[in-house]
């Protein structure tokens, strides 16, 4: 048995970064599952998802708003606390605005 009769047969196939990004293209553009189109171009589905998260768009990252200087992160903390300040006041008056609810029944009977 010759060695490279075997190994052909597991041999990757090499796609152009072309084709990749036409690929990915057509997955964007289109309204189809991401497996339908990878077997339309003959490649794995894993492959696909790799190529997409390579040469589709980009996902801003969480930090790329960020305020840089120290006077915007300080007016941001600022907004910050006077937010959480009054989530928690909302917070508060739904517990006792539960309380109040849920004792109604109770009286009711008496």
């Amino acid at each position: 048995m010759d060695q490279n009769s075997g190994s052909k047969s597991k041999r990757r196939k090499l796609y152009t970064d072309e084709f990749r990004r036409s690929v990915v293209e057509h997955l964007l553009a289109r309204d189809k599952p991401l497996s339908h189109v990878a077997s339309e171009f003959g490649i794995g589905s894993s492959m696909l998802r790799v190529w997409k998260l390579r040469y589709g768009p980009k996902d801003p990252s969480p930090d790329a708003g960020a305020p840089k200087t120290p006077e915007e992160l300080a007016r941001e903390n600022q907004e910050l606390r006077k937010e959480l300040a009054r989530v928690i006041t909302q917070r508060d008056i739904l517990k006792k605005t539960i309380l109040i609810v849920s004792e109604q029944p109770n009286r009711d009977i008496r």
